[in-house]
């Protein structure tokens, strides 16, 4: 189900919320439990046995673990078992086709095999709930003894399948205990149609224009630049729209989710840029990967080697490709080269609105193996982009290029010059209040005359 669409916005947003504040507290885990395991199994309902038995193993694991200062060692055995547990669904949904796709590509040999259809939001809820038996493991949480609020906690549907990633910890009390207030669920509402105004209005409008781009079998300088800048604006005003539609229904319900972007593309280093750009993975891979690797506490070397092994597994679970692997070694590369110079860019020398735009083209270039297909297609998508196919003509949707620049333009200027859905929400007046309802309101009669397009990180 996408919270754009119909069914959602005037059926199981009204009847979920009613029944939530109808049920009274005690009721309300049990309810809200139902009404995610109704949003995630809406297409297809088996996709709720494979979440079901990722929380089960996990809350099981956590059991037995026990307390901290019992048995060291069966400790370590059954984090192993969540590990491999939860790791081994996410392999075998999310890579078992490019396993088997990369061996036929190498030997030259067909196999018989049917394509595994990747669960909508396994990537989410497989990093959340090994989040809660490592934490167990090391002793920062005690394990519930309550299925029900673990279980809760794991398929919450306002972050179920494209986040952000909430750690238990982080809402632990509120699972037992938590505020709900007309003030709370205000904030809620307007945080969701801020989300919602930017998917529908910002994001949606773009994609036609990034994927008529990257469409093209041989894109000029202009036609690759517009589609890489038109990708640019979308993934962040579809992600960053969705994560706000997230936190917004988790204020309707009492419940305070981390922010998840802060105005990533006003950054003024690749390594600011990660700080403020999907925040709940980027300390994910820091907390559970990149520091048990070693961190900076191995050396150099050590250091650098850590940084590009957290950022290759960053772009493997993005996607299963090898340009994604190449998005990850991309990323990773300059993120040393900026740890090398003492975490400042290559151009902080730059006066600012210069270092600005030169971090987000290079931050921009990497969407290139981000969206691309195979490494034929990157290829083309390089060539383009670096002038090798000429200039080409403009980019034009539906015969138009005003309706391609201005579009792209707009966007852009919102990312670099406006603050962020944080700061509206903190600094609320009543001008702003009537221009978000507003833009809602716009943003729902364009929902409804058109065709809903699906977030883009559904897929991964």
């Amino acid at each position: 189900m996408v919270f754009t669409s119909f069914a959602f916005l005037f059926l199981f947003l009204p009847v979920s919320l009613a029944g939530y504040f109808a049920v009274g507290v005690r009721g309300r885990n049990l309810w809200l439990l139902l009404c995610s395991l109704v949003f995630y199994g809406w297409e297809r309902p088996y996709w709720v046995l494979i979440m079901l038995a990722s929380t089960l193993l996990d809350f099981g694991v956590a059991l037995a673990m026990g307390a901290r200062e019992q048995n060291r060692p069966r400790r370590r055995l059954w984090l192993l078992v969540s590990l491999v547990g939860n790791l081994g669904l996410l392999a075998w949904f999310k890579y078992a086709n490019f396993f088997v796709h990369t061996a036929e590509a190498w030997s030259g040999t067909t196999f018989a095999w049917s394509d595994v259809l990747l669960p909508v939001g396994i990537s989410f809820y497989t990093f959340q709930s090994m989040s809660y038996t490592i934490d167990v493991y090391r002793g920062e949480v005690a394990p519930t003894r309550s299925l029900l609020d673990f279980a809760c906690y794991v398929s919450m549907f306002p972050q179920l399948v494209a986040g952000p990633i909430v750690r238990y910890r982080d809402v632990a009390q509120q699972l037992v205990r938590r505020e709900v207030s007309t003030t709370l669920f205000g904030a809620g509402v307007l945080a969701f149609a801020i989300g919602f105004a930017k998917k529908v209005l910002v994001a949606d409008t773009l994609a036609p224009i990034a994927g008529a781009g990257f469409a093209l079998p041989a894109p000029g300088l202009w036609q690759a630049w517009t589609a890489l800048l038109a990708y640019s604006g979308q993934i962040y005003f579809d992600f960053s729209g969705y994560s706000d539609m997230a936190i917004g229904l988790g204020l309707m319900l009492g419940f305070r989710f981390p922010r998840n972007f802060d105005s990533p593309y006003q950054s003024q280093s690749i390594t600011e840029a990660w700080r403020r750009w999907h925040i709940s993975l980027s300390t994910w891979l820091r907390d559970y990967l990149y520091i048990p690797l070693g961190g900076n506490r191995r050396g150099g070397l050590r250091t650098y080697g850590n940084l590009l092994a957290t950022m290759l597994l960053g772009g493997l679970w993005h996607g299963a490709n090898w340009p994604f692997v190449c998005w990850g070694a991309y990323q990773g590369l300059w993120l040393c080269i900026e740890r090398l110079r003492g975490q400042q860019a290559l151009h902080a020398a730059l006066p600012r609105p210069l270092r600005v735009g030169l971090t987000f083209l290079i931050f921009s270039f990497g969407w290139s193996m981000f969206v691309a297909r195979d490494f034929g297609h990157l290829w083309q998508l390089w060539r383009g982009l670096f002038g090798a196919a000429g200039l080409g003509t403009w980019l034009a949707v539906d015969g138009s290029t005003l309706g391609t620049a201005l579009p792209v333009a707009g966007a852009l200027a919102i990312a670099f010059l406006l603050p962020n859905s944080a700061y509206w929400l903190r600094h609320l007046r009543p001008w702003s209040v009537a221009l978000f309802a507003l833009l809602f309101v716009v943003a729902l009669m364009r929902s409804l005359a058109v065709t809903h397009l699906p977030f883009l990180y559904f897929q991964f």
